[in-house]
């Protein structure tokens, strides 16, 4: 029987400094528009695919939420309970519970680590120039250069002009192989402010000689000002830097490690640790894509350093479990991260030798999906002309908006059985991925479902096939797309006003704290 536990009761356990998973099961739309500040999103519709990479440790205390009354929560404890969690609760009455106890709830995505960068600005008083500054020392000429902070993949969707793509914790490692003079001005971007903050005080906080600046406002700012940003540039970071330079960098290294009580282990400690039954130890390798598809130590997981002090609950979804760090042996990288994540709140460490050392870690569990029988196109279309079959379409709503199969309905693994309650003969899932499809069958079945399949090769294998499909631009309206967070993602699409509304949404994230969340922050705190 899965217990619950009160908002006061939650509160307390988020501060008792022990290991807790706090697990908010709704969609992104959802979870995006309310939710607590160190809930880790864990959509209902993916729960079995992503708990063994979030939370490892079948015996972790682990709180579920959801809004207090649609009971996917309870739904959810249920699936947990059943791959062997033992101990799962959840926040009785939700978020709705969470806000009448007097406590806030938090707009927005990846939230702990967006106000940290706010934080962090506030606390260090990193260096800033706007939009409008950066284009007039353009003007003049002067002797600067704009790095990226992002990943490359998102850089190349738009960029400060003449701007290089460098992501945050590669930046101390590889910046002298891309700026030589030490009176040349950096100033670092990223789409908005945080990461912008992030990277500019990274290369301060080491020790760099240069002026150094954050672009306030990022590429939003810039397109809010009237100035046209680039599209597509493939200007990078170099593969490789200048040997010579290590033995500095390590230093410098190791000196911000002290300042920040980061400790590194070896090997042989982690592996104990990873035999710990009480305990939760990350593996996260913090190298660039490149390195890491060449090659890493078996169990960790790719959570690119900058990416992993910005969307730390994306990788990690127990607080106060230990974070072990890799990179590529030069200890440059991980100190780096490590020294933000210690900031952050989190039991950070940094392996010794990196990739280079010996451990072996333990791979993330994968949950053993039930088969699901597949139709094929041809089939799909005889079924749907004899009326013998239903057909729902999982993917994307906003996918489904622009095209699907005539006649389909849209959904979402939460409300799928409900979708099909009135559905005549086989229903057929429409899905990107099948495993999504696998994990909605379940719920199909235990409502009473006779025969699910999922269409063989999915909406493009219809298409191939020859057959029309259609668009609904207002179908499922804005209200049921719950898998999707305009707040977020129209700024991306261009919408000004998305973009104003995100930015004063990040700058305002610190008058939400109050005194005993802030605290389990430690920006600026050394030893």
């Amino acid at each position: 029987m899965t217990g619950t536990v009160a908002a006061r009761q939650l509160r307390t356990m988020l501060q008792d400094g022990r290991e807790l998973a706090v697990l908010d099961v709704r969609e992104p739309g959802q979870f995006g528009e309310s939710h607590l500040l160190f809930a880790t999103p864990l959509p209902y519709s993916r729960l079995e695919l992503d708990i063994g990479a979030l939370v490892s440790r079948v015996s972790a205390r682990i709180v579920l939420c959801d809004d207090g009354d649609s009971g996917v929560a309870v739904l959810a404890a249920r699936r947990l309970s059943a791959l062997g969690y033992t101990d799962v609760s959840v926040l009785d009455g939700g978020t709705r519970a969470w806000a009448a106890a007097g406590y806030t709830l938090f707009k927005g995505v990846n939230v702990p680590s967006k106000l940290f960068g706010e934080l962090v600005e506030h606390v260090y008083h990193t260096p800033r120039v706007t939009v409008r500054d950066l284009a007039a020392m353009r003007e003049r000429g002067e002797d600067f250069i704009v790095v990226d902070g992002r990943p490359y993949t998102e850089y190349q969707k738009m960029n400060i002009p003449g701007g290089i793509c460098c992501p945050n914790a590669e930046l101390p490692y590889r910046i002298r192989d891309i700026v030589k003079s030490p009176k040349t001005k950096i100033v670092v971007n990223c789409a908005g402010r945080t990461r912008s903050i992030m990277g500019a005080q990274t290369l301060l906080n080491f020790g760099i000689e240069n002026p150094v600046f954050a672009l306030e406002n990022g590429t939003q700012g810039w397109v809010l000002a009237d100035f046209e940003l680039e599209r597509g540039a493939s200007r990078r970071y170099p593969d490789r830097i200048d040997a010579s330079r290590l033995p500095a960098l390590q230093d410098s290294a190791r000196k911000l490690m002290a300042r920040h009580s980061v400790n590194s282990v070896s090997a042989r400690d982690v592996e104990k640790w990873l035999d710990e039954s009480g305990r939760t130890t990350y593996l996260c390798d913090v190298r660039t894509p490149e390195e890491f598809e060449a090659g890493s130590i078996p169990g960790s997981v790719h959570a690119p350093g900058g990416q992993l002090v910005q969307a730390t609950d994306q990788w990690v979804g127990v607080r106060n479990a230990r974070i072990v760090l890799i990179d590529g042996g030069e200890q440059v990288r991980a100190p780096v991260v490590a020294a933000w994540l210690r900031q952050l709140g989190c039991d950070a460490y940094v392996l010794e030798g990196g990739v280079r050392s010996s451990l072996r870690g333990n791979p993330p569990k994968k949950a053993t999906l039930p088969p699901l029988p597949e139709i094929s196109a041809a089939d799909l279309k005889r079924a749907l002309d004899t009326g013998t079959c239903s057909v729902i379409d999982i993917g994307a709503s906003l996918n489904f908006r622009k095209t699907h199969i005539p006649g389909s309905r849209w959904s979402i693994r939460p409300r799928v059985a409900a979708t099909a309650h009135d559905a005549a003969g086989t229903i057929v899932l429409i899905a990107d991925n099948p495993d999504v499809a696998r994990l909605a069958a379940v719920d199909l079945t235990e409502a009473g479902a006779k025969d699910v399949r999922i269409l063989n090769g999915g909406l493009a294998a219809w298409t191939k096939a020859g057959y029309t499909a259609e668009s609904s631009p207002d179908v499922p309206p804005d209200t049921e797309c719950i898998d999707h967070l305009y707040f977020v993602h129209d700024r991306h699409a261009g919408n000004r006003e998305a973009m104003k509304q995100y930015l004063a949404w990040e700058t305002g994230l610190m008058a939400q704290l109050d005194s005993e969340e802030k605290a389990a922050f430690k920006v600026g705190v050394t030893r």
